[in-house]
């Protein structure tokens, strides 16, 4: 594709076929995406890649802690104090708090983005099950047959979260160049033990967030692209 085709016409996936994506092809994914600048080179960032069973296992078990966590936050405060103590299904995140109220202008949009993506899933407001249904397919990573989890060096500061965005940013568009998909997850983030199980993560890199990755299936929520912001918005006016 031309560049502003790729640009343009990368979206976040949220429906998966079952099409197993070749190892070849994922590599060539992969070599595109350090092409990425990094500040003085340094690419603070690995990457965890799930396939195959390992990929089922994973979101098994990512789902089974969503689906605790969901269930103590419907109990009365005390039961909450205790279930939460006596469970494993406490975020264990590498960057706390991972979510929760964005500030001001950022939750309207937020809340904007999530309701256009309710309404072409034909969800309604008031269903909650609906709503909690849909946001347990983030830890299935949507059936996409690759889970790929992202991990920076904190030794690189702020540096380390730009040049991994950068990473992750070309990584999503040489996927869509050949003509596959990706959902990138911040939910992926929030539970890093049942990773560590799988993976031998060098000491000290933590765990950011997650991306699904395979070919799209012929669906409706495939379709939806918020809407971004205005020239006016983005840019700052001088004095």
């Amino acid at each position: 594709m031309d560049f502003i085709d790729v640009l343009k016409s990368r979206r976040s996936i949220r429906a998966f076929s079952d099409k197993k994506v070749e190892q070849s092809i994922l590599d060539e994914i992969l070599r595109e995406a350090l092409e990425s600048p990094s500040s003085s080179n340094t690419q603070p960032y690995k990457l965890a890649i799930a396939t195959g069973e390992t990929c089922k296992t994973l979101g098994q078990a990512l789902l089974s802690n969503y689906q605790a966590s969901n269930k103590i936050q419907k109990q009365p405060l005390p039961l909450k104090v205790i279930s939460a103590i006596t469970s494993n299904a406490l975020p264990d995140s590498d960057f706390k708090p991972m979510l929760g109220k964005y500030p001001g202008i950022f939750q309207k949009r937020r809340t904007e983005t999530g309701m256009g993506l309710y309404e072409v899933l034909g969800i309604e407001r008031k269903d909650k099950k609906a709503r909690d249904e849909q946001m347990a397919r983030n830890f299935t990573f949507f059936d996409a047959p690759v889970a790929i989890f992202l991990f920076i060096h904190p030794g690189m500061k702020h540096t380390a979260l730009l040049d991994a965005g950068i990473m992750l940013q070309s990584l999503m568009l040489a996927t869509t160049n050949k003509g596959l998909g990706t959902c990138a997850q911040g939910a992926l983030g929030i539970w890093r033990s049942p990773i560590d199980k799988h993976f031998m993560i060098p000491k000290d890199y933590k765990l950011v967030c997650g991306l699904a990755l395979g070919y799209p299936e012929e669906n409706s929520v495939n379709s939806y692209r918020p809407k971004k912001i205005d020239l006016d918005e983005l840019l700052i006016p001088s004095k």
